[in-house]
């Protein structure tokens, strides 16, 4: 008789791999729930970035991203112009893409027209936080992130597509979609539900 050998490494999320960058995205940031504008305003425009390549290519270059980008403060990069989109096409520190470098831009400025309407990002884009619970569906769009995604293109936000939306929802606590099994699920829902959602300052 044979004594079964039990895995002793931490239950995760099956994507969460081997890399320890992955893991610790993972275990300390992914679906913890996100009101800081600066960080929600980083978050929706890495998800940009990774369309057509993998999130951890994406976060190996996050420090330059984060150089780069001027921290992703909005009214920094609100005022970026020709110089500083040929600037960061010729960073090799991260993607260098004229269409998604331009979006971001471009998408600082309608971020700022957001702010003065709803008060904060947070506040509108937590607006869209799904009220049907996904845990552990393979999902890769909502309802919501498909509203949310009409919606910001219709403000002219650009690279917002409903993928893109939901996998920022699961980033940044919007939705939690940690599996079943996983060692975060309990205490990211705990963070959930002591969550305040932001204040929507439309009038």
């Amino acid at each position: 008789m044979h004594d079964e050998k039990r895995d002793s490494r931490p239950a995760r999320c099956v994507w969460a791999g081997n890399d320890p960058l992955y893991i610790a995205y993972h275990d300390e940031e992914w679906g913890r729930p996100v009101a800081d504008d600066t960080a929600l305003f980083e978050r929706i425009s890495l998800e940009g970035f990774q369309s057509g390549l993998s999130w951890l290519t994406i976060l190996r270059k996050r420090p330059a991203f984060r150089r780069a980008f001027a921290g992703f403060d909005i009214d920094a990069v609100a005022a970026f112009g020709p110089r500083d989109v040929e600037r960061l096409l010729g960073d090799p520190g991260i993607v260098r893409h004229r269409g998604k470098i331009e979006a971001v831009v471009n998408n600082a400025r309608r971020a700022v027209e957001l702010r003065a309407e709803a008060g904060s990002l947070a506040a509108f884009l937590w607006r869209y936080e799904p009220r049907t619970e996904y845990a552990g569906s393979p999902r890769s769009e909502s309802p919501e992130s498909r509203a949310l995604s009409k919606e910001l293109k219709r403000r002219g936000w650009r690279f917002v597509g409903p993928t893109t939306l939901y996998s920022l929802m699961q980033a940044v606590g919007m939705v939690n979609d940690h599996g079943p099994h996983c060692m975060c699920r309990l205490e990211v829902e705990r963070l959930r539900q002591a969550f305040a959602r932001p204040a929507d300052g439309a009038v």
